[in-house]
């Protein structure tokens, strides 16, 4: 059931401006609204309770513009114009790898860029988005954070990288990683609010189990996210066996050491039923040693998870350098007969800008 994300007196004051008000002022953006807020958005202009699911479904089906939502009334059309506008993100450059794998960067209406991913698998097309415009967690590995932060991507804007990305291949996301850009965890309300809007049977109705979100491991925030939505996959970017090269590759790790973090995962899976995913990006003489690999199954031994292997794709920046795919494969040997269950990450768009905020990057200046 979608949570109640309302709209205050104030802003549908200004959504629905009283007689004499500035022609000026902003207009109200539509993409970031949740069906309730829409219902109370129609329901100031005077109209019937179901016109808000029509402007919902248009959005969600990708109109840019309320002429194309042909099932309203003129008036109406014309009474939307006055106050509200569809922000969308504008498709800068899209690569599309001979498998299918297509890599979108978006311009924001601010003039901002984020990446987006388009995969294919045998299950379904899975998207992969951003939940931030750059990204505060510097990880010495991740081009995404090069720059820092620059802002929160509001819920309209995270769910209208896939809107987009369906419009634009004509085939319909099943799945969707919040894996992109930025720490969601630290834009928690505006993740929230793009989680119930994209699963509302009137938006994109993608069911909660094919959701993945992944964190850096903000302890307090995995708390509040178990409780607040427990079907939802939780993906964890761990890296790293023990303190001393995770404190040295992700700096969150000195506010939230390892220990308290595995034990916050192991509270996790207690608490939803569900299995955790640890996102370990192997990188060439720093995490993939015999030792690493072991301290890395002990760590692990006896929870319900899962352990994606990613071979780190080169970054200039970093100048760390990733595991080959044998060392992977190796890797994946031992921790699967440990108990562990392991895959080696499918090897997606090798022929096109790998690295993850890579395209992002190039594009830039800082």
């Amino acid at each position: 059931m979608e949570k109640q994300h309302v709209c205050t007196e104030d802003i549908c004051d200004i959504i629905i401006p009283p007689e004499g008000r500035n022609e000026d002022m902003m207009k109200v953006n539509l993409m970031d609204m949740s069906l309730a807020e829409l219902s109370e958005f129609v329901g100031k202009a005077g109209e019937k309770p179901f016109r808000a699911k029509q402007i919902f479904q248009w959005i969600y089906r990708g109109a840019a513009t309320f002429d194309e939502m042909t099932d309203l009334s003129k008036a109406l059309r014309v009474k939307l114009e006055e106050s509200a506008e569809i922000k969308c993100l504008e498709k800068e450059t899209v690569q599309t790898s001979s498998d299918g794998t297509g890599k979108y960067l978006f311009r924001t209406h601010d003039g901002n860029f984020i990446e987006s991913v388009f995969m294919k698998y045998k299950y379904g097309n899975s998207v992969c988005i951003s939940s931030q415009a750059g990204c505060a967690m510097g990880c010495s590995f991740c081009a995404s954070g090069i720059g820092g932060l620059v802002r929160d991507l509001t819920a309209g804007e995270m769910a209208d990288q896939i809107v987009s990305i369906e419009k634009d291949t004509g085939e319909k996301i099943s799945h969707i990683v919040v894996m992109g850009t930025g720490e969601p965890l630290n834009n928690y309300d505006a993740l929230t609010k793009f989680l119930d809007m994209v699963h509302a049977e009137e938006g994109l109705n993608i069911g909660l189990r094919n959701i993945t979100v992944s964190t850096c491991g903000i302890i307090p925030a995995m708390k509040r996210f178990a409780d607040d939505y427990p079907q939802v996959n939780l993906a964890i970017s761990l890296h790293a066996p023990n303190d001393k090269i995770r404190n040295e590759i992700m700096p969150v790790s000195r506010q939230y050491p390892i220990d308290e973090l595995i034990a916050a995962c192991r509270e996790h899976v207690d608490k939803t039923g569900r299995r955790i995913t640890f996102e370990y990006a192997l990188i060439r003489g720093v995490n993939d040693s015999k030792e690493a690999i072991m301290q890395l199954a002990n760590l692990l031994r006896g929870m319900i998870c899962h352990v994606n292997l990613i071979p780190l794709n080169d970054i200039k920046e970093s100048g760390l350098r990733g595991s080959s795919r044998l060392r992977a494969g190796e890797i994946a040997e031992f921790l699967e007969g440990r108990g562990i269950p392991c895959t080696v990450r499918r090897e997606l768009g090798s022929d096109i800008d790998a690295a993850c905020g890579q395209l992002r990057l190039n594009r830039i200046e800082y």
